[in-house]
């Protein structure tokens, strides 16, 4: 099973708060967040950790069983897996103009094509974040990252979306499981239901792209494990009090 939780560090950005969570994590966190430079980064680095930290103890999971995090904007993110022997990987983009000319150079053609082919400017939007969390959650699940090379595999957007060209190195079955927020909360999205059978995508509707960007998140996680539960939404003020308590 994969489980993941998301959480705003807006929190965080108060220093009494970020001193407190700063205590909760392992030095070598710590001395990280040392290194950074911005608030931002400091509190993205402290809170993730300690939202991996609150989940291990929530799940029984184990130190050495897959993980992953990622974060953007004011938002964290983890993905954990209670299995071993499985891979997991997740992304979260905040949404903002799209950039073509990263698509044109790293992309697939196909998956290209799809965005820069698109006249409606919100469809376009969508699209590149969609195809820019699936693919980076896809090369973190296989622990190489960007380094695995973003035209080495292929995605076709669907509900749920499909890898249709795989490395060579890589010929696990995976799965996706996909989310938006937007306006600080979880909204449901048409995309992802974590099995891998290949369906005809149709766009999201009118609510959302009439809200696209302006605080909008997209979420991917990739996974071997088919069971790829929904995303859900944590709070770091009520984190704390639990960690603490």
């Amino acid at each position: 099973m994969i489980r993941t939780w998301t959480a705003s560090i807006v929190p965080l950005y108060e220093e009494d708060f970020y001193r407190l969570c700063y205590g909760q994590v392992p030095s070598f966190r710590r001395e990280k967040a040392d290194r950074m430079k911005g608030k931002q980064v400091r509190a993205q680095s402290v809170g993730v950790w300690l939202l991996y930290e609150r989940m291990k103890k929530e799940y029984g999971i184990e130190a050495d069983t897959a993980y992953n995090l990622s974060h953007s904007g004011d938002y964290v993110l983890c993905s954990v897996s209670t299995e071993r022997h499985v891979k997991v990987g997740c992304d979260i983009e905040e949404v903002k103009e799209p950039n073509l000319k990263i698509a044109g150079r790293f992309f697939c053609p196909a998956e290209y094509e799809q965005i820069a082919g698109e006249k409606d400017k919100v469809l376009q939007q969508e699209y590149f974040f969609r195809y820019w969390v699936l693919k980076e959650s896809f090369a973190k699940a296989t622990r190489e990252g960007l380094a695995l090379g973003m035209d080495t595999f292929e995605i076709m957007l669907g509900n749920p979306s499909v890898l249709v060209k795989q490395p060579e190195n890589y010929p696990e079955r995976y799965h996706y499981r996909e989310a938006v927020l937007r306006g600080g909360e979880l909204v449901p999205s048409e995309s992802g239901t974590g099995c891998t059978e290949s369906g005809e995508y149709e766009p999201e509707g009118k609510e959302y792209r009439e809200d696209a960007g302006g605080g909008a998140y997209r979420i991917a996680v990739c996974s071997t494990d088919s069971g790829i539960e929904e995303v859900r939404q944590a709070d770091f003020l009520k984190l704390l009090r639990v960690h603490t308590g």
